[in-house]
């Protein structure tokens, strides 16, 4: 037995997974806000190469935001893809200043987690970012384990993260050797 929902869309009936992008909404990027944790930066000559990407084949997919109580949305995954909206008014103004966006609901560390995944999984992120945003998950009572599973790095990555933070709070929970006593 399949997950989902039956639908019919134009004639067409099918079983529809419970993913987010099955309910894309257009929404006005006036109701967008980026989020103050993405640790990943794309380059200008890649951002060029998005704009180009946008101008040819329009956008084939959404941005991933969460609604915040406000009404607002929240982007988790997607941010480059705004901000070319942001910076060219053409691409505003062909797609009427509205985006695709697939909408998650989730608390904020798996929000936070949520990014991470998307931006590792297409490749590099800033180091000193992800300092912060294990920082800020280590002080909001996520455990190690925790942090390991949902971001998708193993123990040394963690543990290389937190030396460079240079935060002992981030290590105050743990048992150390006794071998220097």
């Amino acid at each position: 037995m399949l997950n989902g929902k039956r639908k019919s869309v134009k004639g067409f009936t099918a079983w529809f997974a419970e993913s987010a992008v099955y309910g894309v909404r257009a929404v006005p990027i006036e109701l967008i806000d980026a989020n103050t944790y993405n640790p990943n930066h794309v380059a200008p000559p890649e951002m060029k190469l998005l704009y180009q990407s946008i101008k040819s084949d329009t956008y084939t997919m959404p941005i991933v935001c969460y609604q915040k109580g406000n009404g607002r949305y929240e982007i988790v995954d997607g941010y480059h893809r705004y901000t070319t909206m942001l910076n060219h008014k053409d691409i505003y103004e062909r797609e009427h200043g509205v985006l695709p966006v697939s909408v998650i609901e989730k608390p904020i560390e798996d929000r936070m987690a949520s990014t991470i995944r998307h931006n590792r999984a297409r490749g590099s992120h800033d180091v000193n970012l992800m300092v912060n945003i294990v920082k800020e998950l280590t002080e909001s009572g996520m455990s190690d384990a925790w942090i390991i599973k949902n971001i998708g790095m193993d123990a040394d990555e963690l543990l290389r993260l937190k030396q460079i933070s240079g935060l002992a709070s981030l290590f105050q929970d743990k048992e150390f050797s006794k071998a220097w006593e």
